[in-house]
């Protein structure tokens, strides 16, 4: 990565500290380093991270269909960042702005550089699907196949889904006026350029019994056998000449038709075909599993739709809209009708990318770059097809076990007894959860019993991202139904997620919670559950903090951690900060938890701060933490301050990283490692070692200036010393892992650990769940050699 210049750092950062009776070894400075800026950009951090993701899906010790899950990723991943980061930058570069970055570059710059990155990194994408996994999958009979070069058994039924199921749903669009429809972004949807003819119109549909691979030409031949006119304006006024020298027409394919279409498997009995023609086996088998794309289906067949006209050539593109639009808040007095202008808005948006068929003609392909006004920069030549994100349905593919990992079901923790209430197991001791290896569904069981349990009086809950069917959601409306006090922060500016969130928030409402949209200008992002309960000796608060959301999908393909408490302590803070949000009422000081946007960033850089002094004072200082993300300037200048005192400190950072690790009078005592493999790293875990004490705490928050400055999070103390040491050790585990793990070079740049010489090989996910196997083994076979007798009531 080439980093650019930046202005001066401030004199207490960067510069080598007075020599104290404590020293830390110097390396000699690289001098490509000294006039470096000392924070890394976040955007080409975050291109980064998706190489790393990337790379997964080159690596040949990875399973096959886990490789093309990976190689989706990237590109769900790449789909969000265009319409975020891209569309926020290109905002700022039409604003004439030329502020820098901290990393020294202007907006204009950055979508330079990252125009350049995620060209090769497309390209990157296309080479590995064209050259290793698409013949690998071919090998084991997975088999993608184009209409035009196909058997006339795969043909026929290809004709017969496309008669049955696509003809009656698709209508093309003529574009008589130059000017495309309104079309929806990261939809597929075919370009269409038609010779000179009579204006598209309903035309007479030939009879069913012909036969549409008799009749119809692939649109390879069409391309051959027609030289491409000249390019034409859109923006230019459309004479009678422009009329007869070419037309286009756009086939929007929606999102109601399947994109992955199963076929016959070609190896199959032809005869088996020909005696069942209605009937033909697409179900995916060990023996193997053919399908077409809907797009290369609708081109084959495209002159089904433009009867009596020749086409030219039918192409894909996608386009991607900004959805870098936030909510006016001082302007909105109906926060919930707001967002749903605010949805409309981004339907509306600029477009920031625009993504072809590297063999469109230049017809079709100035058509579209013109017609939507992209910046050339970001426009992408795609060889292959567009939107990765189909391989997630060959994931999926029943029958295929031996092309994916080897399933890891998430275990029962030994604190919680099946046969006990959820009430009765916390009030035992607190319990911390690590998913996935740990099941999440001591969660959702402690708030369906809280439902019917006749004791429980409230529940109060936030709720940032949720499943499509939620089962929390549920017990949340059948508490209500059945008398308690239950309220809900629903928030409802959770990016991607208002439509859900808007439309959980009206049924809750319907059902009797009562419903908060969160905090104006800010965003609730912290994860708590309250359930107060009558017990004999008084109201309980049975309280659920976590650092991921209330998902029990995601929970499952997540690393997060879960802490079961009824501390009074955690209990009465946690009310206090509940009462806060929802009261818009001045918050009182918590005794142990940290909140954002108030407390918690003095707090951070205040346990950092200890550390500095404590190993200035020659006692030793260490710093273990766990994060999606570190970006936030004053909390990365507060680690380097610390590492040139002599403090140990070891992040790990799953994605971008803004600080510059080992550069010598900086920043040498701080190493920083990614883990990227089967589970998204997602858990925020922080260690001070603050004199022995051995502090432990888990947040939402990632150290970024949005999470600390601009939404509401909670920075919760790990209390049981039993939770304390295995968190611990866990993040420690971390830092040996040497077959997913990358170390962060000082020019922002990462480097694959594997195993030395004599080292035996180490995977930090496998190590985790292997642990929580061998605990509940251990407790199935202690309770087996105890004798518990029966107790009266």
């Amino acid at each position: 990565m080439t980093l650019s210049h930046a202005p001066e750092p401030s004199q207490s950062v960067g510069k080598r500290p007075p020599k104290s009776s404590k020293t830390t070894s110097r390396r000699k400075v690289d001098d490509s380093l000294v006039d470096a800026p000392r924070f890394i950009n976040r955007e080409l951090g975050w291109l980064e991270f998706n190489a790393r993701v990337l790379d997964q899906a080159d690596d040949p010790s990875v399973q096959l269909l886990e490789r093309a899950k990976f190689l989706a990723i990237t590109s769900s991943n790449l789909d969000e960042f265009m319409m975020v980061r891209v569309g926020s930058l290109k905002l700022q570069a039409m604003g004439g702005g030329g502020r820098r970055d901290p990393s020294g570059r202007t907006a204009t710059e950055q979508l330079q550089a990252i125009s350049e990155r995620c060209q090769a990194h497309v390209d990157r994408q296309y080479q590995l699907l064209k050259n290793e996994l698409q013949p690998l999958l071919s090998e084991h009979h997975i088999n993608q196949i184009d209409p035009a070069d196909c058997s006339d058994r795969s043909l026929a039924a290809a004709e017969r889904h496309f008669r049955g199921d696509v003809l009656a749903v698709l209508s093309p669009q003529a574009l008589h006026d130059r000017r495309f429809p309104m079309l929806p972004g990261l939809g597929i949807h075919l370009c269409v350029q038609l010779s000179p003819g009579d204006e598209i119109g309903p035309q007479p549909t030939p009879a069913a019994t012909d036969s549409l691979a008799d009749r119809v030409p692939s649109n390879q031949k069409h391309h051959e056998a027609s030289q491409p006119s000249a390019p034409f304006s859109p923006n230019s006024p459309a004479s009678e000449d422009d009329v007869q020298e070419t037309q286009f027409a756009v086939i929007p394919l929606g999102r109601t038709l399947g994109r992955v279409i199963p076929l016959p498997i070609e190896k199959a009995p032809i005869d088996k075909a020909v005696s069942h023609p209605n009937s033909v086996d697409t179900s995916p088998t060990e023996s193997g599993y053919a399908y077409a794309l809907l797009e290369d289906l609708v081109s084959h067949f495209v002159n089904e739709f433009f009867p009596g006209r020749e086409v030219i050539q039918c192409k894909p593109f996608r386009i991607t809209r900004n959805a870098d639009i936030e909510l006016r808040e001082d302007g909105a007095g109906d926060l919930l009708g707001g967002m749903e202008e605010v949805l409309e808005s981004r339907r509306l948006s600029d477009v920031v990318r625009l993504e072809i068929d590297a063999h469109a003609n230049p017809d079709i392909r100035d058509y579209l770059i013109k017609s939507f006004q992209v910046d050339p920069q970001f426009v992408f030549d795609i060889d292959g097809p567009l939107d990765l994100t189909y391989l997630f349905s060959l994931h999926g593919l029943k029958g295929m076990n031996s092309l994916r990992d080897e399933e890891w079901p998430p275990q029962r923790s030994p604190k919680i007894n099946p046969a006990e209430s959820m009430f009765t197991s916390i009030s035992e001791g607190d319990i911390m959860l690590m998913h996935p290896y740990e099941s999440f569904d001591p969660v959702v069981r402690l708030l369906e019993e809280a439902a019917v349990d006749p004791d429980v009086l409230a529940v109060k809950q936030i709720l940032y991202r949720t499943s499509r069917n939620s089962p929390i959601v549920a017990a949340l409306m059948r508490a209500a139904e059945r008398g308690k006090y239950v309220t809900a922060i629903v928030e409802l500016k959770a990016r991607f997620d208002e439509a859900r969130n808007i439309e959980w928030a009206r049924e809750m409402e319907q059902a009797g919670v009562q419903v908060i949209y969160g905090i104006r200008g800010l965003k609730t992002h912290a994860k708590v559950c309250i359930i107060v309960r009558r017990e004999p000796q008084g109201l309980v608060r049975y309280v659920h903090f976590g650092t991921g959301n209330y998902n029990e999908v995601t929970a499952n393909l997540y690393g997060d951690i879960s802490v079961l408490t009824c501390d009074e302590i955690l209990g009465t803070d946690a009310t206090m900060f509940f009462n806060a949000v929802t009261g818009a009422s001045q918050p009182q000081p918590l005794q142990q938890l940290g909140m954002a946007p108030l407390t918690l960033r003095r707090q951070i850089l205040e346990l950092i701060q200890g550390e500095t002094e404590r190993s200035r004072q020659g006692q030793k200082g260490e710093i273990i933490a766990k994060m999606n993300a570190l970006v936030d300037t004053e909390v990365i200048d507060a680690l380097y301050l610390a590492s040139q005192a002599g403090v140990k400190i070891r992040l790990n950072v799953r994605g971008v990283c803004c600080l510059r690790p080992g550069v010598p009078g900086m920043s040498e005592t701080i190493e920083v490692v990614s883990i990227v493999d089967r589970f998204l790293e997602h858990a925020r875990t922080f260690y001070f070692r603050h004199g022995g004490d051995h502090e432990m705490f888990i947040s939402s928050a990632d150290w970024m200036p949005r999470n600390l400055d601009r939404r509401v999070e909670l920075l919760v103390p790990v209390i049981d010393p039993e939770a304390r040491k295995r968190l611990r050790e866990t993040l420690q585990l971390y830092f040996r892992d040497n077959q997913n793990a990358w170390r962060m070079q000082p020019d922002g740049s990462y480097q694959r650990l594997r195993p030395r010489k004599n080292q035996a090989p180490m995977r930090v996910q496998e190590t985790l769940y292997h642990q929580v196997v061998e605990n509940r083994k251990a407790a199935k076979q202690d309770s087996q050699s105890t004798f518990e007798t029966h107790r009266p009531d």
